[in-house]
């Protein structure tokens, strides 16, 4: 069987009485892609807050490469990363700065050399001398995921990892994500509402509610249990239901 790389446990997060996740529980294998899909407030920042530790779960546990995160992940940061293009690189420094430095933290060797191969591979090199702050929206969420790859992690957590790109610009990424994970054998947990990047890049999607699973398959069989011809549609069904 394929080595399980992440394990979720009846996870919670509660803020007093809003109950932000509920006994959320889910796998994802070496090779696999599997996304977190689910409306705004639906708890999938929030659950990859707590298994990044970001965040401390109210109760459950989070399994890492076979061990429990939850009391030690320090193991586990060496082999994963996260993109996210809410969240902002120092502002003041370059591309090149932010790239190297983020390759000597993660303790790379050769990392102007790994910056180089980076920056080639998300078309970045004439950014890496422009202040990052001074970036657009689009070139910063392909610095972001440029940094995310630096450590060729074996779990790889992104949320929303192409908005603000261009359609040309957000396929070839979609392209590179997917050669990666099939190339290294990766585990990808994907949060996203671009419905048509959800179907192309995940083996599996849950659908969240309320903090909550609700449905889990791949995308051709939640397509057939909602008799849809697409995830845009099984996405409002589920939204509907609950306005219900």
């Amino acid at each position: 069987m394929t080595e399980i790389v992440l394990a979720v446990e009846h996870l919670r997060k509660s803020y007093g009485p809003v109950e932000a996740v509920g006994d959320l529980n889910f796998t994802v294998r070496a090779g696999e892609t599997v996304a977190l899909l689910g409306g705004n407030g639906a708890g999938k920042t929030t659950a990859m807050s707590m298994i990044l530790g970001v965040v401390t779960p109210s109760a459950g546990r989070v399994w890492l490469f076979g061990r429990d995160a939850t009391r030690d992940r320090r193991h586990a940061l060496p082999r994963m990363n996260f993109s996210s293009p809410y969240v902002d690189l120092p502002h003041r420094l370059s591309v090149r700065q932010n790239l190297d430095t983020y390759a000597r933290l993660y303790g790379i060797r050769r990392p102007a050399q790994r910056v180089r191969e980076i920056s080639a591979a998300f078309d970045l090199d004439a950014l890496l001398d422009r202040p990052t702050g001074r970036l657009s929206a689009g070139q910063k969420t392909r610095v972001s995921l440029a940094k995310a790859m630096l450590n060729s992690p074996d779990l790889l957590l992104l949320d929303e990892p192409t908005a603000s790109l261009d359609p040309d610009t957000g396929d070839r990424l979609r392209g590179l994500l997917e050669r990666f994970r099939d190339l290294s054998g990766a585990a990808i947990l994907l949060a996203s509402h671009n419905m048509g990047e959800v179907e192309r890049l995940a083996h599996r999607v849950l659908m969240m509610r309320a903090g909550r699973v609700v449905d889990d398959g791949t995308p051709a069989a939640l397509l057939a249990r909602y008799g849809r011809s697409s995830l845009e549609d099984v996405f409002l069904d589920v939204a509907r239901a609950e306005d219900a």
